[in-house]
């Protein structure tokens, strides 16, 4: 089953090859990821995150003093609140919680550390309304995800209360691209290919920083005293390797971690969850961790 409806979403993102420019990319990310519209009953609002773009959503029955922060993947360059907004209320909906998502500024008219400065933004943004750091979990697929981890180190090292945990779908945690699926997963992988994050780590990244820096490629970072983390990730993905490797590593800095490696899924499959039984189930995986690590009962 999960095969067959897959082949499904595999069709959609074949149906037109990857655009050339920046703008291109961004409106095909948008119009395949709002292929499906969000449901009737969730109620949005639009944000200034002190001069960054934000959306609060909420469904009946959620609680909205516990809050869902989430960071929207496409490399750093392209990606938006309204091509993650399926993903992300649907989300909230298996947490019983508030969301927030986050429009972070991209490359490359924005290059590093523009996205990593906005999310800090972000996060202050949410503690100065007093919502206190333990009522908030941080999520965010592929370079959100990583976006995510560079977040949390940041306000670890320093010394500032840290949320209550990490949800990380198809994690792009290695920018150096070392990951020894880029070959063994390249066949099968209908979205990202080496040579693609290349480009898009060259428009993110200034030409002479090191990609070992742990603010950007988080594998390379200390994981010590982190919150828990749920990492998911699919086994047709090139980026599993950036996925298990950070999984080891949390786990080897004490960190509780779970690692969640769906069969046949492809990259941050969420996005298909009104399409595909198994993102509908990482969802409500997801949504009970986020759910256990709130405290809420």
């Amino acid at each position: 089953m999960a095969e067959s409806e897959i082949d499904v979403i595999r069709a959609l993102l074949n149906s037109k090859p990857r655009p050339v420019g920046w703008p291109e990319r961004r409106k095909r990310l948008d119009e395949v990821g709002s292929v499906w519209p969000v449901a009737d009953d969730v109620k949005l609002e639009t944000a200034d995150i002190d001069g960054v773009e934000g959306e609060w959503s909420i469904v009946p029955g959620s609680d909205a003093s516990r809050i869902l922060m989430f960071f929207h993947g496409g490399g750093y360059c392209s990606g938006s609140i309204l091509s993650h907004r399926r993903l992300v209320t649907e989300a909230g909906r298996a947490a019983r919680v508030r969301t927030l998502a986050i429009g972070y500024r991209l490359a490359p008219e924005h290059p590093f550390p523009a996205a990593y400065d906005d999310a800090l933004t972000a996060w202050r943004f949410l503690r100065n309304q007093d919502i206190p750091a333990a009522h908030i979990a941080i999520g965010g697929d592929s370079a959100g995800a990583g976006l995510s981890v560079a977040l949390i180190n940041q306000l670890r090292d320093a010394n500032e209360e840290l949320p209550a945990c990490a949800w990380l779908i198809s994690p792009w945690t290695d920018l150096t691209m070392s990951g020894s699926t880029f070959a063994t997963k390249d066949a099968v992988d209908p979205i990202i290919h080496k040579e693609y994050l290349n480009e898009l780590a060259d428009a993110y990244l200034p030409a002479a920083m090191d990609r070992k820096d742990p603010r950007i490629s988080p594998i390379y970072s200390n994981l010590r005293s982190f919150p828990p983390v749920l990492i998911q990730v699919g086994s047709a993905e090139t980026l599993l390797d950036d996925a298990t490797r950070f999984a080891s590593a949390a786990g080897a800095a004490d960190v509780p971690v779970t690692l969640e490696i769906w069969p046949h899924m492809i990259h941050a499959w969420h996005l298909w969850n009104a399409q595909l039984e198994s993102s509908r189930r990482a969802l409500t995986s997801a949504g009970a961790f986020i759910r256990k690590n709130l405290s809420m009962h």
